[in-house]
């Protein structure tokens, strides 16, 4: 009996269908009013369920979020928050990228005294990135004089 000899299929390429940056929904962040205004209380948003995409490798990237600032007249809603996040999910957007982009678009919507932002992610191929930003940026001689903790309300 004659078989036919099977053939291995040439590998096909992989496809990762990555979303632009018109995908990030910052129309989705809500405020409200902050009763203390002069108060220097820091709030804390943490998060261990952040994600995005790599738009180099197209692999999804996970990470924990964490979000310290000192609001000014409004505080960030944390539902509305969430789906912000979410907007992400299959977003295209590189992990340095991912930092600075949520810290503008929360300083755009609840215009705190200050806020830092850390985005620690997971380790993958061997390798962890940790991608740490702050408004308004610190002062170039590296005093920190420009904001942050301990500096004061500045405006």
């Amino acid at each position: 009996m004659n078989r036919p000899q099977i053939q291995t299929p040439e590998a096909a390429e992989p496809r990762w269908d990555v979303e632009g940056y018109d995908r990030i929904n910052a129309a989705r962040l809500e405020t409200f009013p902050y009763e203390y205004s002069g108060s220097d209380a820091v709030v804390e948003i943490a998060t261990d369920e952040f994600t995005a995409v790599c738009p180099w490798s197209g692999l999804p990237d996970f990470g924990r979020l964490t979000v310290r600032y000192v609001p000014r007249e409004r505080v960030i809603e944390l539902k509305s928050f969430k789906y912000y996040l979410h907007s992400y999910r299959n977003v295209g957007i590189y992990q340095e990228h991912a930092a600075n982009r949520i810290l503008r678009d929360l300083v755009a919507a609840a215009e705190p005294r200050w806020m830092e932002l850390v985005l620690d992610y997971n380790i993958r191929g061997g390798v962890h990135t940790t991608v740490s930003v702050r408004w308004p940026q610190a002062a170039a001689d590296g005093s920190g004089a420009a904001g942050g903790p301990g500096a004061g309300d500045r405006g």
